[in-house]
C-alpha cells in the first residue's frame, strides 16, 4: 500500500505551519484542516508539488454545524466531550475538499471552517472540477465562492431564497415556496 502521508505532513508543516490547525486519521483517512487564508497557497501546492501531485478534486461539498454542540448527546449519558473536538465544531460551517493522487493512488481530505456570513475563496483556477462542486455548495449550503467565474444556483431557481441542506431547512421543505410543476 502506497503511504504518501507522511511525506505530505512533512512538506506541509515545512510550507505551511502556521496554515494547519489540525490533522485527524480515521480509517486510514486523513483529514487535514486549514486556515481559509492560506487555502489557495496549500492547495497550489499539493497540485503542483511533483511528490505529492494531488492532480484531482473529487468533490466540493459543506458540513453544517449549528446546533452540534449545543445538544450533542442525550442528555441522560454523562459523557464529556474533549476540548480537542469541541474547537473543530466552533465554527457554523466546514468546506471540505476531497483530493486525490492519480500518481500515488491516495486522497486526503482538507476541511476549512468557516461562519455563515465568511466568504471563501474559489479553488476553480487550480481544479476546473470545482466549478460544479462550488456552485452546488453555494446552492445547497449558501456558502459564496470568492472569484467564481459563474456562482448561480443549479438546482434551485435563482429566486429561491433557502438552501436547502442547512439545519434550518425543514425536512419537509417549505409549503408554498417553491412551485411544483402539475404533472
Amino acid at each position: 500500500m502506497n503511504n504518501l502521508r507522511e511525506p505530505l505532513l512533512n512538506k506541509l508543516n515545512e510550507q505551511f505551519s502556521s496554515a494547519i490547525e489540525s490533522v485527524n486519521d480515521f480509517r486510514d483517512e486523513t483529514t487535514i484542516i486549514i486556515k481559509k487564508d492560506f487555502l489557495i497557497s496549500v492547495c497550489t501546492f499539493l497540485r503542483d508539488d511533483n511528490e505529492l501531485a494531488f492532480d484531482s478534486l473529487r468533490d466540493v461539498t459543506a458540513v453544517d454545524y449549528s446546533g452540534f454542540l449545543q445538544n450533542p448527546i442525550p442528555h441522560d449519558h454523562d459523557i464529556h466531550v474533549p476540548e480537542k473536538i469541541q474547537q473543530q465544531f466552533d465554527t457554523r460551517f466546514q468546506v471540505v475538499y476531497n483530493l486525490y493522487s492519480m500518481k500515488n493512488h491516495f486522497r486526503i481530505r482538507l476541511k476549512v471552517k468557516l461562519e455563515e456570513d465568511e466568504t471563501i475563496p474559489t479553488v476553480s483556477s487550480i481544479w476546473k472540477s470545482a466549478n460544479w462542486a462550488e456552485r452546488e455548495t453555494y446552492d445547497m449550503f449558501g456558502i459564496k465562492f470568492e472569484g467564481h467565474p459563474d456562482l448561480r444556483r443549479m438546482y434551485m431557481p435563482e429566486e429561491f431564497e433557502f438552501h436547502p441542506l442547512r439545519k434550518e431547512f425543514p425536512l419537509m421543505g417549505i409549503p408554498g415556496s417553491l412551485p411544483l410543476p402539475k404533472h
